[in-house]
């Protein structure tokens, strides 16, 4: 049995939720790493559809242990209405487990996110409003609160001492907000406290124990690699680290237990917010492949841009994650076209260079164009199909495309919503390191 990772492999929103709850059957830990409430993992099991913000998506299943890590950041009113409707659907909540080291969402850092992407007019970054990016650099500028905090009053009010003048002054003086007192967070504070604290756990101790008993974890990605903070479109991107390397620094697992990264792409691309999107389909095509996909934000309900799969995003997802094998979501939404293009390279259409490697500098993004390898669709529905080889000819010509260009291979094909409408090639935890790779 392997320790896994699942990343997403474009800009969020690849289907992550489905494929960590699928795994999640075969793992025994599973830990959501970074991030904050601007993630939504839509997850449809028996019939019903479950919408996660912070709770790992493995939650669904019984006497599986859920930790919320420490890279992650808890607004703790998000937080307890995902715990209420759980609790409400009849799902077991003993076994989530929250890091003392994680960060606090407050109030205030509600008010400075919404403020300062409005005074960034049309140069806003695109970010969802929930607090997250301040409650980050509170983190990295060692004023942020921690859950450890709540439990704490003696703590929690000489923080505030140095935080609350520093916070109100921005409140006041630069967006003309209301200020807070000290009472009021503290007072938010222990409402969330006595909820949360049965939930609250040393989870580096449990990470530790799992390992000890070669218990099999698994560590859940929220965004995706191109909105990572060092690696992705900057500054269009979140304020954490989605990629693999994240999952270490965000868990207290160290790098040698993890055996393998499963990144998740769609058959297409979507992003939300702003940024740039070479492949993006602001004609009929792209409408239709959102119309059909349902592209529309799980945390805001925003509109999700789409255009055709960019390979040269998938390879350099593979780089700077170290993939070891992909999963593709979403193939069921190609079903109607009658031809798909992949993008395998960039244009500049100043003087014509190629670039087959993915350019980080953003600027230069606006003069690129993306150069499409056009294959046939296959105009079948293929909801129904439960192995590879009964899926039509010219979609398997189409993943093994996908394949041959990203130069891993595809474990995982969904061509649904449901648990049931997946593919699997190979179990990423069942089967653990893969030395060569294996063509589908």
């Amino acid at each position: 049995m392997a320790n896994v990772v699942v990343v997403g492999a474009q800009w969020g929103d690849e289907g992550k939720a489905k494929i960590t709850d699928l795994l999640s059957e075969y793992a025994e830990v599973i830990i959501r790493y970074q991030g904050g409430c601007n993630a939504g993992h839509t997850v449809v099991a028996n019939g019903e559809t479950y919408k996660f913000h912070l709770i790992p998506s493995g939650i669904l299943y019984h006497g599986k242990i859920c930790i919320v890590g420490p890279g992650t950041v808890i607004n703790p009113e998000v937080l307890v209405k995902e715990l209420d409707d759980l609790k409400r659907r009849g799902i077991n909540t003993e076994n989530l487990c929250i890091s003392l080291l994680a960060h606090i969402t407050l109030p205030y850092h509600l008010d400075i996110d919404a403020s300062s992407e409005k005074s960034l007019g049309s140069k806003k970054i695109g970010t969802t409003n929930r607090g997250i990016g301040p409650t980050y650099t509170d983190k990295f500028n060692r004023i942020g609160i921690r859950v450890e905090d709540l439990l704490d009053n003696e703590a929690l009010n000489d923080k505030l001492d140095v935080i609350l003048p520093q916070k109100n002054e921005i409140l006041e003086k630069i967006y003309g907000l209301k200020p807070y007192t000290k009472e009021e967070i503290i007072a938010f504070c222990n409402k969330y406290a006595e909820i949360l604290s049965p939930y609250i756990k040393d989870t580096a101790e449990i990470v530790s124990s799992a390992l000890k008993k070669n218990k099999t974890i698994l560590f859940e990605g929220a965004q995706g690699t191109m909105l990572d903070i060092d690696h992705g479109t900057y500054p269009y991107v979140t304020s954490s680290s989605p990629v693999a390397g994240g999952a270490c620094t965000g868990s207290g697992a160290g790098p040698t237990v993890i055996d393998r990264v499963v990144g998740i792409s769609k058959a297409y691309v979507t992003r939300v917010g702003e940024g740039p999107f070479i492949t993006e389909l602001t004609n009929e095509i792209g409408k239709k492949i959102q119309d059909i996909g349902k592209e529309f934000g799980t945390t805001t309900g925003r509109a999700r841009r789409c255009g055709w799969l960019d390979a040269v995003v998938a390879k350099y997802s593979v780089l700077v994650n170290g993939l070891t094998d992909m999963a593709i979501t979403k193939l069921d939404v190609l079903d109607g076209f009658e031809e798909i293009k992949i993008c395998i390279a960039y244009k500049d259409k100043r003087n014509g260079k190629i670039y087959n490697s993915y350019p980080t500098n953003i600027y230069l993004h606006k003069y690129l164009e993306p150069v499409y390898e056009t294959m046939p669709g296959w105009k079948t529905n293929i909801s129904s199909t439960k192995t590879f080889d009964e899926l039509p000819e010219n979609a398997r010509k189409y993943l093994k495309k996908i394949e041959e260009i990203i130069e891993i291979p595809i474990s995982i094909i969904s061509v649904g919503a449901n648990r049931e409408e997946t593919i699997i090639l190979e179990n990423p935890i069942a089967a653990p390191k893969r030395v060569h790779l294996v063509k589908i």
